[in-house]
């Protein structure tokens, strides 16, 4: 059995990897698209179900001393299966949205879940940069997706280069860690040493806010809205923005263990719930409207994390991402049909279609916290730990609680009430000013809306007894904080009076400041992109004008230089070199010819001479003895007249 989970393990990851690369790659396979991923989809849900329960755990040698690892832990295997089944849910509804490009678009998406579910079951550093940059390549080509509208790309790009941005901070991570002497295994960063540990947790927080869509990265979230719904509902619910507070969750021990990290994450987590929720009530547009409201609610996760309810956090991870994912794919069933997602266009759209607006009434009441509905118990729970630890901060998340309720009875003011026939001319004509709709609603859209509507709806059981208890255990943490009876009763209060406020007003303000996210883009332009391209823009004109002036003129200057030693070497040394080869010519002539004249000729007269002294010699040498001995008395005589002349 535990060989099958580990096999079933790897399968997650790299089965909907292959099969969406080659849907990606495939030019002929539209027609044939749809199925192979919905069968890839529903096998994922089998093998996140068998791997949750099993709990597996696999790796392979990566680095020396640590590994590729993944494994299932108590909060994978929650995070898990939510995935699976919102990814296939999000692809069976994208049949009525995505007519063209078809395996390409879910290529993609099984690249972009497999890469999820890689992030999620990481258990080391290496596994987890790997998994957060297929995330984030595939995140862009998603919401890039029709990339022939170069807004759509311009907004993919934000998307990136943000969180690419704050992604710089898990590779200071990844660098500390080892440092550190620890290791890279997410279970024992907690572990560093004591001065590597705060930059561990200080890189891992950046990282995590980016992609959590946090203050002050919100605003890319606003931005890749221009991608497609079904991407929208993926990435938005249960993927990449709910990975950055699924990160903080699984290194919660690492932010205790610093003494700072905690309530810094719980400070950026309040501000972020409070600020994009007001953000959110001023929207006009739904996918913005919605949007804001992630950062918000993800708030409340990233709040779990730094005050330590990791099963609080958890429990509102899953219940978020049916109810965001209910809400998303509504808005695009809503822009497919109508042709626009403008909230002054879908007034009294579930009279069009009830049980779309049936299903997005009860993902609106569970993201406004009504009771029983999901998120009221869950948010609950997270602000019970945080009031435990600042009543400030327990009023800031209340607060965001009852915007939370606002922004949500501003979409069900919009969608229910009965539009009078001499207005409806106002309302129709908002119509197809985003895209040509097509006026219907299929079957295929309709079924994921019922079945998100459902966990929307009782999601929320896992922060109540006994299933919190269960949830608290699986993520090592018995015994965690319930919210108790009066803070249930409190809080609902507050948020029913908000909705029924709302709901009669019909009306709510709208500022400049939350209608353009509090400027964030702006901000960001001006704090961060501008300074950069003033400072790229001044180094380029100092490449321009100085280095490349200067190189360019030490390069006029070799070559001037090299012409001049050219033309001294052709004009002095070449002829310096004819010059003395040819005295060195005429020089050996004269020595040739002086040798065959001179010396040749005393050479040849020295030896004539010895040839006649030879044959001078040779004469007396007669073999006559008689002509031996009067040569001795010659010889004798001539001794003896030497002797008596010089004696």
């Amino acid at each position: 059995m535990r060989d099958f989970a580990q096999v079933c393990l790897w399968l997650l990851v790299v089965l909907p990897a292959g099969v969406g690369a080659l849907l990606a790659a495939a030019r002929r396979a539209n027609r044939v698209a749809v199925p192979i991923s919905l069968a890839t989809a529903t096998a994922m849900v089998g093998l996140s179900a068998v791997v949750a329960a099993a709990r597996p755990a696999v790796s392979v040698p990566f680095l020396a001393g640590t590994d590729l690892a993944l494994a299932v832990d108590g909060l994978a295997a929650l995070i898990l299966p939510t995935l699976t089944v919102v990814t296939l849910l999000v692809l069976l509804a994208s049949t009525g949205e995505i007519h063209a490009s078809t395996a390409r678009f879910h290529g993609l998406m099984l690249i972009f879940a497999g890469a999820v579910a890689f992030t999620a079951a990481a258990a080391t550093l290496p596994a987890l940069l790997l998994a957060w940059e297929i995330m984030g390549a595939a995140s862009y080509a998603l919401i890039g997706f029709r990339w022939r509208d170069e807004d759509r790309m311009s907004a993919g790009l934000t998307a990136f280069l943000t969180t690419r941005a704050a992604d710089l901070g898990l590779y200071a991570a990844a660098g500390a860690a080892l440092a550190g002497g620890a290791g890279l295994a997410l279970a024992d960063l907690s572990q560093s040493s004591p001065g590597w540990r705060h930059v561990i947790a200080a890189g891992i927080l950046v990282a995590a806010l980016g992609k959590a869509a946090q203050l002050p990265f919100s605003f890319w979230l606003s931005r890749a809205m221009a991608g497609p719904s079904a991407v929208s509902a993926l990435l938005h619910s249960a993927a990449m923005v709910a990975m950055g507070g699924y990160l903080l969750l699984r290194v919660q021990p690492l932010l205790a263990a610093t003494g700072w990290a905690g309530p810094v994450t719980t400070g950026f987590g309040a501000a972020t719930a409070l600020l994009l929720a007001a953000v959110a009530v001023a929207q006009r547009d739904l996918k913005q409207l919605l949007a804001a409201s992630t950062a918000a609610q993800l708030g409340f996760v990233v709040m779990a994390a730094g005050a330590g309810t990791v099963a609080g956090g958890a429990a509102h991870l899953v219940a978020h991402a049916a109810t965001k994912a209910l809400l998303f794919l509504a808005a695009g069933v809503w822009l497919t049909a109508l042709g626009t997602k403008r909230l002054a266009g879908l007034r009294g759209v579930v009279g069009r279609w009830r049980l779309v607006g049936w299903s997005a009434t009860v993902g609106a009441l569970a993201l406004a916290g009504i009771a029983p509905l999901s998120l009221w118990a869950t948010k609950d729970a997270v602000l019970t730990a945080v009031g435990e630890q600042s009543p400030w901060l327990y009023a800031i998340g209340l607060a965001a609680s009852a915007l939370s309720a606002a922004y949500a009875a501003k979409i069900l003011v919009v969608i229910w009430p009965r539009i009078p026939a001499d207005r409806r001319a106002e309302v129709e004509a908002h119509f197809d000013e985003e895209e040509r709709g097509n006026r219907r609603v299929t079957l295929l859209q309709r079924v994921p809306l019922v079945l998100l509507a459902v966990g929307a709806a009782y999601a929320g059981l896992l922060a109540l007894p006994p299933l919190a208890s269960t949830v608290a255990r699986a993520v090592g943490q018995a015994g965690g904080s319930h919210a108790s009876a009066r803070e249930l009763v409190v809080s609902t209060a507050v948020t029913l009076g908000v909705l029924l406020v709302v709901l009669a007003r019909r009306r709510l303000p709208e500022p400049r400041w939350a209608l353009r996210w509090m400027g964030l883009q702006t901000a960001a332009s001006a704090l961060v992109t501008r300074p950069t391209l003033c400072c790229a823009n001044a180094l380029a004109r100092f490449d321009d004008r100085v280095l490349d002036r200067a190189i360019t003129g030490a390069a006029r200057a070799a070559v001037s230089l090299s012409r001049r030693a050219a033309r001294f070497d052709d004009r002095v040394v070449d002829h310096a070199v004819t010059s003395t080869s040819e005295l060195s010519m005429r020089v050996a002539a004269r020595a040739a010819r002086a040798d065959d004249r001179w010396l040749d000729e005393a050479v040849e007269h020295l030896a004539a001479r010895v040839r006649r002294l030879g044959r001078l010699a040779r004469r007396p040498q007669t073999g006559q003895l008689h002509q031996y001995y009067l040569q001795a008395v010659v010889v004798l005589l001539v001794g003896v007249v030497l002797l008596v002349t010089l004696g």
